[in-house]
């Protein structure tokens, strides 16, 4: 069984009512909290991607967020994650937003 403090990365990608409604803004916020790196980002098709590093107990805290909370405006529909595997060490430091 896999430890809880077994390092982490997960890609997401968002669908719903997530652009212009600070979602950005509140998933750095949520990743800062939960002390998970990573990024978030807009796209052309109206959804967020991004991804999430870190333990995988914040990793699943973060996935949850992700699926179930989001920003308090937002409405979200779906949230796929993908390529999901073990890190030896972090490979981002922080969580930001990209343009």
């Amino acid at each position: 069984m896999a430890s809880s403090s077994q390092l982490v990365s997960v890609d997401f990608e968002v669908f719903g009512n997530v652009q212009g409604v600070c979602f950005r803004m509140y998933t750095e916020d949520e990743g800062q909290r939960l002390g998970v790196s990573g990024w978030v980002k807009n796209t052309r098709r109206g959804s967020v991607v991004g991804q999430v590093q870190g333990p995988r107990d914040k990793v699943d805290q973060m996935r949850n967020w992700l699926r179930n909370v989001g920003s308090p405006s937002s409405r979200i529909d779906r949230t796929v994650f993908s390529n999901e595997r073990d890190l030896s060490k972090l490979e981002i430091h922080g969580f930001s937003t990209r343009h």
